[in-house]
């Protein structure tokens, strides 16, 4: 026969209370109306209620990790929880006065916060520990699981209106191809923050944002990530050019295949000069070299995709223009729009593609927007003549504006040059300053 002391039987039960939660404990929930207000986002998308009592419980097991299983009868430990826990609440209440939703990792960060502040520094050691290995578990699942699942649930996406499975294969490999090369990078940290966001009936467009969003968040930890961002950005730009999806891999012939179409696109809507059809167009799309997509930082390609690619404005997609373009064949049309006049127009426009693409020279803003369109503005600045007189400098105005609308940059000259320069930035300011001298 098995012999309890009294401590002991005290110390389970004592024990048993606070991992339960049960009613008199000092974990139980909170009856706060207020708390009623919250929710909380499991990692699988899920909402369920928020409980403070499971606070509780988790930093209660992490004291139970560090000082064993008679720290659970112990009136500090039970006291000291019960602050911890509405540390953290509060805090949590502040940052979302109004009520809404926690996501679980939020609360997680919050109760690391309150154990470090609070002079626990064993105990959160333990509970980050914990936490990482959770992590590590998770990822590793998902990997040996594969499909489309998260935390073992599977997740459906929206795309183009119809509802399917999330293609966790595909997400999984193309982080990991997107960190090929870059030792510095861990796939997996990318892999859990976007699953992170995820949730049950999310558009394929927002899942594509996750994707460079979570690896955006971790170039200040180490630069590699710009790269590894840049290459997430570029799948998604594919999408949008080609209107399906991609990898690089692909680019080794879809470049060359979809060079010719998406020039002759752009002639037909008006935005590209109907000049550049008379090229071999073949033989260009041939000499894009798909490789060098991966030299691009993500603040690099991000602004190009922002300023410089051409967009269709007649194709909608996530609720604007269509941008058609992809970071070579933007090269490519630029050279073209250069060798234009060239005897051997091919021959001067892959010369001119290889030295932008490879970031040997590039261009100024003006060839970058306007070669090979209708209007091939090239230069960069102007100079321009106000005349002394009202009718001058409104015309100035205009002639300006337009200069500017093209990336043009412009100096003045003339009698009213300097009044001109010395007045308000804005043009109409400038003529009422003169009007008043």
């Amino acid at each position: 026969m098995q012999v309890v002391s009294p401590s002991a039987a005290a110390s389970s039960t004592a024990q048993h209370k606070l991992m339960t939660g049960e009613t008199g404990s000092p974990l139980a929930a909170s009856t706060d109306p207020t708390l009623s207000q919250y929710k909380v986002i499991r990692r699988n998308g899920a909402v369920v209620a928020f409980e403070p009592s499971k606070i509780a419980i988790a930093v209660t097991k992490a004291f139970l990790a560090v000082n064993g299983g008679q720290s659970a009868a112990s009136s500090r430990v039970r006291e000291l929880t019960a602050h911890l826990t509405d540390v953290v609440v509060n805090a949590l209440m502040k940052r979302k006065p109004d009520g809404g939703a926690i996501h679980i990792e939020e609360i997680q960060d919050q109760v690391e916060l309150a154990l470090m502040r609070g002079g626990e520094h064993e105990v959160a050691r333990a509970y980050v520990l914990y936490r990482e290995k959770r992590s590590q578990e998770r990822a590793h699942e998902k990997l040996e699981k594969g499909g489309g699942k998260v935390d073992g649930v599977p997740l459906n996406v929206v795309d183009n209106g119809i509802t399917r499975p999330l293609d966790f294969a595909r997400l999984t490999e193309l982080i990991k191809t997107s960190c090929e090369g870059l030792p510095e990078v861990e796939p997996d940290r990318i892999l859990k923050a976007t699953l992170k966001d995820l949730y049950e009936g999310v558009p394929m467009d927002e899942v594509r944002k996750c994707l460079v969003l979570a690896a955006r968040t971790l170039i200040e930890k180490d630069p590699a990530y710009s790269f590894v961002t840049a290459r997430l950005l570029l799948d998604s730009i594919r999408f949008e050019a080609l209107g399906e999806e991609a990898t690089h891999a692909d680019m080794a012939t879809r470049y060359a295949e979809s060079f010719p179409r998406l020039v002759k696109h752009g002639i037909k809507i008006g935005l590209l000069n109907e000049a550049l059809g008379h090229y071999d167009l073949q033989k260009l799309g041939a000499a894009l070299k798909p490789e060098r997509d991966l030299q691009f930082g993500y603040l690099g390609l991000q602004t190009l995709y922002d300023r410089y690619f051409l967009i269709d404005q007649y194709a909608q997609f996530s609720g604007a223009g269509r941008r058609f373009e992809l970071p070579q064949s933007f090269f490519m049309r630029v050279a073209m729009g250069l060798a234009l006049n060239e005897v051997d127009r091919e021959g001067r426009a892959i010369e001119f593609y290889n030295v932008l693409s490879t970031f040997d020279f590039m261009s100024s803003t003006p060839t970058l927007f306007n070669s090979g369109t209708h209007r091939s503005q090239l230069s960069s600045c102007y100079l321009t003549t106000v005349s002394d007189d009202l009718d001058g400098i409104y015309e100035a105005i205009k002639e300006n504006a337009l200069l500017s609308k093209f990336a043009g940059g412009w100096a003045t000259t003339g009698p009213t040059s300097a009044r001109w320069a010395a007045t308000s930035r804005a043009p109409t300011a400038r003529a009422r300053a003169w009007c008043r001298s």
